[in-house]
């Protein structure tokens, strides 16, 4: 038997630095926990694990909901979210820790610490995962929701391990140790009820606008916006957290609450409302680019415009999933899901291309070469569902008009109505072959 050829350097580096950082992120948190475990005491980690875990998938969940248009790789979302869980709060314990200690050597108040060097470092922190990610895998991110999803999943994490040490050690810990368990365990409620149902949202919301500096970035050709759009986000994410801070820490200093309430409700809710409405907006802003994009694609003969309005809105999309399950099974909704997916990459590529994101020609030929290799798979999920609906009549769309055979046997080409059908199960005719040193369709000539 013929050996196996040696791996190339690069796969070996790349292998390499994959085990480097993911073992990196996991000493961190198998440190944190057994300096947490130590200090404090393994029955309250216990109990501060159970119920900081709580809204994690809550959060987790809506982040990938809002990425429904072209999800990102789980190896991404993974590293950034261990990220925020094992680095980021490892450094910020340590950071934080080392500052309240000059800070009363000093004879400073500790709310220092709270107002100024936990945003600072905290927010530097959360951020850098990400930041890395954009750094060494810029393809990763395609626009603001990117931006929003690995954020909010890094500053996710970072929260989850925060909680652990409120609720599990500064509350029940705490209060268990001086007046039993009955006291620790109404401190937890207490905790719980104020940092997860009220505030739950704040460290996402945060570095949510780290992350609309690095998807604006990820969306301009320009070299000084990319370095100043994160900038700017991450000096915001900052601004944020110090002021929440700093109302938290008048309303205890002041034995004052309606400092935080007035906080709370005049200025962080209407911050987070307008956040989760804006996230929204830029979801439904993919699903209009998607159809106006790929409206070329169209009139060059590699998509119909049923197609393309099916990829508009995500009703439409379910709307076809069903279509495809109907006409082909479960093998049919998977093709029509990854056929949407994959569509929704090509826009984004082609949307890139027209901003300028990829000047220069190698960089432009991988983005051409990859936009061949999403027309190849997008044909071959099209071939699963395609021609499969008793109900309907074969039609092949030609770049211009549609070829319907009618029962009658008859072959008869028709104009497409200004409003298409959908879905409809329509062929492509064959486009013309591009040159040979070409990757892309006709219109790019």
């Amino acid at each position: 038997m013929a050996a196996a050829p040696p791996a190339k350097r690069s796969d070996r580096r790349r292998l390499l630095t994959l085990i480097g950082v993911m073992g990196f992120i996991a000493a961190c948190g198998v440190a944190l926990l057994a300096f947490l475990g130590v200090s404090g005491g393994w029955t309250a980690l216990l109990v501060g694990v159970g119920s900081a875990v709580i809204p994690v998938p809550v959060l987790v969940f809506c982040f990938l909901w809002l990425d429904r248009y072209e999800p990102e790789p789980v190896k991404y979302l993974v590293f950034v979210f261990g990220w925020g869980a094992c680095v980021a709060t490892g450094v910020a314990l340590a950071v934080n820790t080392i500052s309240g200690y000059f800070v009363e050597r000093a004879g400073l108040s500790d709310a220092l610490v709270a107002v100024l060097v936990a945003p600072l470092i905290e927010e530097s922190m959360k951020a850098l995962g990400p930041v890395l990610l954009f750094w060494r895998r810029r393809r990763a991110y395609s626009g603001i929701i990117d931006g929003l999803v690995y954020c909010g999943l890094s500053a996710t994490g970072f929260a989850m391990v925060e909680n652990i040490l409120y609720l599990g050690f500064k509350g029940y810990g705490e209060y268990a140790d001086k007046s039993g368990p009955a006291s620790g365990a109404a401190a937890l409620v207490g905790i719980f009820i104020v940092r997860i149902l009220m505030s739950g949202f704040a460290h996402p919301l945060f570095t949510s606008m780290t992350g609309i500096g690095l998807g604006v970035a990820s969306r301009s050709s320009t070299k000084a916006v990319r370095f100043l759009a994160p900038l700017a986000g991450l000096l915001t994410a900052m601004m944020l957290h110090g002021s929440w801070n700093l109302m938290t820490v008048l309303a205890a200093t002041s034995t004052n609450a309606w400092v935080l309430l007035y906080g709370y409700f005049a200025v962080m809710m209407p911050i987070f409302l307008c956040m989760v409405g804006f996230a929204l907006w830029l979801r439904a802003n993919e699903g209009r680019l998607t159809e106006r994009v790929l409206g070329e694609y169209a009139r060059a003969g590699w998509f119909s415009p049923p197609e393309v309005a099916a990829l508009a809105t995500l009703g439409r999309r379910l709307s076809a999933r069903r279509w495809a399950k109907r006409v082909a099974g479960d093998a049919g909704a998977k093709a029509m899901r990854a056929f949407q997916f994959d569509a929704t990459r090509l826009a984004l590529l082609r949307d890139g291309l027209h901003r300028g994101l990829d000047k220069e020609p190698k960089r432009r030929m991988e983005t051409l070469a990859e936009e061949r290799q999403l027309l190849t798979a997008l044909d071959a999920y099209r071939q699963v569902f395609v021609g499969r609906d008793p109900q309907s009549p074969r039609a092949v769309w030609d770049g211009a008009r549609y070829h319907i055979t009618f029962p009658d046997g008859v072959v008869r080409v028709l104009d497409p109505p200004p409003t298409p059908v959908v879905p409809v199960p329509v062929s492509l005719a064959a486009p013309p072959p591009p040159p040979p040193a070409y990757a892309g369709p006709p219109y790019y000539r």
